[in-house]
């Protein structure tokens, strides 16, 4: 079976009772807006089509913190491939690398097609979707829409990022808000500018409604 559509099959089954802002389809999202940044990028497509697939094999968000479980699944079923041992090395790290984090890691490992593959994820966090996702995952956790007592932490060390369960409004500052200064690529960068200006759109008519008004 060819590589990629072998992994599409294997995703599809590991994520089929998934969270909805991290199932199958955010994979595909990710995977598709990979490839359109590729294009404007000198990569190793095969590397960069992987990775987007498996990026999120075993979120460690759901998996009590843990951060090896993710590239130990992906190692696992990328040896069921007939694929060279360089490639999916570099399909681990970039794995390994991809998260934000609470933004408070620098970044152990540097390729173009973890820039384009990071870019494409975080991507997913803006806009109408991330907006959508944003308060999919709130709702999953049971976390409050918004609390005026609860300002948002934008000095929070990784753990505390991860262990957050603060309502949703304030992921907006604590991460989304953030991204559009961290994209790599130059097609990122102006994706990511008209998602950012769409959130920010979105926040002031939250505000406006929640105290009436409008």
């Amino acid at each position: 079976m060819h590589p990629i559509q072998g992994t599409i099959t294997y995703v599809k089954q590991e994520l089929k009772n998934a969270e909805g802002g991290h199932d199958w389809w955010h994979i595909e999202r990710v995977w598709k807006t990979a490839k359109h940044i590729a294009k404007s990028e000198e990569v190793d497509l095969l590397v960069v089509e992987l990775s987007a697939l498996l990026h999120d094999i075993a979120d460690s968000k759901f998996h009590d913190g843990d951060e090896s479980i993710g590239p130990q699944k992906a190692r696992a079923f990328l040896h069921t491939l007939e694929i060279e041992e360089n490639v999916i090395n570099h399909v681990i790290r970039i794995i390994e690398n991809i998260s934000f984090k609470g933004g408070k890691e620098a970044q152990t490992f540097q390729s173009t097609e973890l820039d384009v593959v990071q870019d494409a994820d975080r991507l997913d966090a803006l806009g109408a979707i991330g907006i959508a996702r944003t308060f999919n995952y709130g709702g999953f956790k049971n976390r409050e829409i918004y609390n005026p007592t609860i300002p948002s932490n934008l000095n929070m060390t990784k753990e505390e990022y991860k262990k957050s369960t603060a309502p949703s409004i304030n992921h907006f500052y604590e991460k989304l808000l953030l991204l559009q200064d961290r994209m790599n690529t130059a097609t990122g960068k102006a994706m990511a500018a008209k998602r950012h200006q769409f959130m920010e759109s979105y926040l002031k008519q939250f505000y406006s409604e929640w105290e009436g008004k409008v």
